[in-house]
């Protein structure tokens, strides 16, 4: 389904050099995707251009700017269809990928793709705020990320409670996000977190994004995160 050439191409501009067996998986990824879309939602994006660059480009576009060190734990907070987090293992396999949703049928299609490409990720049907609060995934990641909609004041309290003391979360924004970023700025402090960087870019199709790095400074006081009600009517 994907052109081989035109995917080499778009990962080789973030440095990210793909082997024919990466490029496999990927094509193998996307037929999967478009199939399995047919009976439940996953994505609006079904054509060969669109996943190659909205879907695939821009979830390896984020190893550009930002330095993850081999071997790192990481998990993708309403991971969805898989995206940052399923491209990531395939291009970074050696990175120990967790992948976080709440509808058990976007699970059952990532266990599906793992098993089809051969490659091991560890999949969670969970809500976010509930896993924020497990000992087993409560600051036990190098990384959280999510490439996500919902307004950083929200996301924050998702994500951050995952991340250990000296780790990041990683947040995939579109463009113009200041106003957004400001307001979040101080639940960020209070969830442990301090924003360490902010990279602007195009994607291949000029889409404008935005990536977002905060470090984790210190603990995530034991009330966060707060049940979602809480966290969608009264945010950080």
């Amino acid at each position: 389904m994907i052109d081989y050439d035109q995917m080499y191409q778009k990962a080789l501009n973030y440095n990210v050099d793909l082997t024919t067996e990466q490029l496999d998986q990927l094509d193998i990824y996307a037929n999967m995707l478009v199939e399995w879309n047919k009976n439940i939602n996953l994505t609006g994006i079904t054509d060969s251009e669109g996943i190659m660059i909205r879907h695939f480009e821009d979830s390896i576009a984020m190893l550009h700017y930002v330095n993850i060190p081999q071997n790192s734990t990481v998990i993708d907070v309403g991971t969805g269809a898989g995206f940052p987090g399923m491209v990531l293992k395939i291009v970074r396999p050696d990175l120990q990928i967790t992948l976080l949703d709440s509808l058990n049928k976007r699970i059952h299609f990532l266990e599906s793709v793992a098993d089809e490409i051969k490659l091991k990720v560890n999949t969670i049907h969970l809500r976010a705020e509930e896993g924020g609060k497990m000992p087993a995934l409560r600051e036990k990641f190098d990384i959280s990320c999510a490439r996500a909609v919902s307004n950083l004041r929200i996301l924050s309290e998702y994500c951050i409670p995952y991340v250990k003391t000296g780790g990041k979360f990683i947040s995939l924004k579109g463009p113009d996000i200041a106003d957004e970023l400001n307001s979040a700025r101080p639940g960020i402090g209070t969830l442990g977190g301090k924003v360490a960087a902010l990279s602007e870019y195009c994607i291949s199709d000029g889409s404008q994004r935005t990536l977002l790095v905060i470090d984790k400074v210190k603990p995530t006081p034991e009330q966060f995160p707060r049940v979602s009600a809480k966290i969608n009517k009264k945010p950080l």
